[in-house]
């Protein structure tokens, strides 16, 4: 029996049940009991299909058969996939992709780290035009491999936090940032530190019109390819940081990013636990950014995580311990009709390993609840 099939069954007995005994709470308020028979009735005739939020893991790309095995024990079928040169080719995506089909599970997202968070074509540095010619090759390659999806950060100095370990919830160790004091950024091997990661401040202006060239450039490309680009948010939403502004930190700088742009195959990877992290610094919170973008259809990806608190001091947390009640950003997404994936990223590292079941199953639930509450 699918799980699928399952879970309607208890939802239709669980309506059943309600009715036999004339209520069924506030979901059902109002309803007459003929009138709930004949939608249970009306939900038998038509099984709910499958959910169109999806949950999917990250893995490298030549992960063990074992843990495709364990994926798939745990209801992944979609997965992103982050390749680095020299993997960087048509085969080699191609080849990929083929081998996660082979365990029954989809790459929804090829993402390349050589052409992801670069200081070279957000702050057009020496080597920008070849750069982006690179990213026009890694559309390409996902092109021809049929990848239809690929998040891009697009932060100068990448993403910081503080070095100094913390913990959250017993004890677990969990990233950190603290906003007065020692930090410092970092992508892939490089490290960027304060006052000036880059040598000078730079003007808000300057990154914009970077942005429009590197849009000018691309867009055609992932349009011609059918590749969706999600770009994520800074991380931390901070205006600036070492001298170099991060003008996906905010609601309206979002807005005037996706109007240059002015595509369908751009929108957002929307990491809400880096949205939470500035708090009401940011225009808008996390709901309100499914709201205006997904209604949109304008969101491809969601990273699903928690926070302790905002800036100046956050701590990543375990999904049901942050400040934020993460039901409320599920309801939001089923009620803009999202059919994108969640990620549950960033887990903290519990006394017996990490916390990826535990985050998978929470995040199943809560979808599973969404749905069922769309049913009555």
């Amino acid at each position: 029996m699918s799980d699928n099939r399952r879970d309607f069954i208890k939802k239709t007995a669980a309506l059943a049940a309600a009715v036999s005994v004339g209520s069924v709470g506030s979901a059902m308020a109002g309803s007459s009991e003929p009138e709930l028979r004949e939608r249970m009735e009306a939900l038998l005739a038509h099984p709910p299909k499958k959910s169109t939020i999806r949950i999917i893991m990250q893995p490298n790309a030549r992960i063990s058969k074992s843990q495709l095995t364990w994926y798939k024990q745990m209801g992944i079928d979609d997965v992103t996939v982050w390749i680095d040169p020299p993997n960087d080719t048509a085969e080699f995506y191609i080849a990929t992709k083929k081998y996660f089909a082979e365990a029954g599970i989809n790459v929804y997202c090829m993402g390349n780290g050589a052409v992801h968070n670069q200081d070279k074509i957000v702050l057009n540095l020496p080597g920008r035009d070849a750069k982006i010619e690179e990213y026009k090759k890694h559309l390409r390659n996902m092109g021809k491999a049929g990848i239809g999806y690929t998040t891009y950060a697009h932060m100068g100095n990448g993403i910081w936090d503080s070095p100094a370990g913390a913990t959250t919830r017993g004890g677990a160790a969990a990233r950190n940032f603290n906003q007065y004091g020692p930090n410092n950024g970092r992508w892939n091997n490089l490290r960027f530190y304060p006052p000036l990661s880059h040598g000078r401040e730079y003007a808000e202006e300057e990154l914009w019109e970077n942005w429009k060239h590197f849009m000018r450039e691309v867009v055609p490309v992932a349009e011609e390819n059918n590749v969706r680009i999600g770009v994520h948010p800074d991380d931390p939403p901070i205006p600036k940081l070492a001298g170099v502004p991060r003008i996906f930190s905010h609601f309206e700088r979002y807005k005037k990013a996706m109007d240059i742009a002015n595509s369908p195959n751009v929108g957002l990877c929307l990491c809400v636990g880096s949205w939470m992290e500035g708090g009401d610094t940011v225009g808008t919170d996390a709901v309100g950014m499914i709201e205006h973008f997904g209604a949109q259809k304008k969101i491809f990806k969601i990273h699903f995580r928690n926070i302790e608190m905002p800036i100046p001091h956050f701590i990543e947390t375990f999904v049901d311990s942050g400040y934020t009640n993460m039901y409320t950003i599920m309801k939001a997404l089923k009620k803009v009709n999202f059919d994108g994936v969640l990620f549950p990223d960033h887990v903290p590292n519990m006394a017996g390993g990490n916390a990826w079941p535990f985050s998978v199953g929470y995040v199943k639930a809560l979808r599973d609840r969404v749905e069922a509450e769309a049913l009555v």
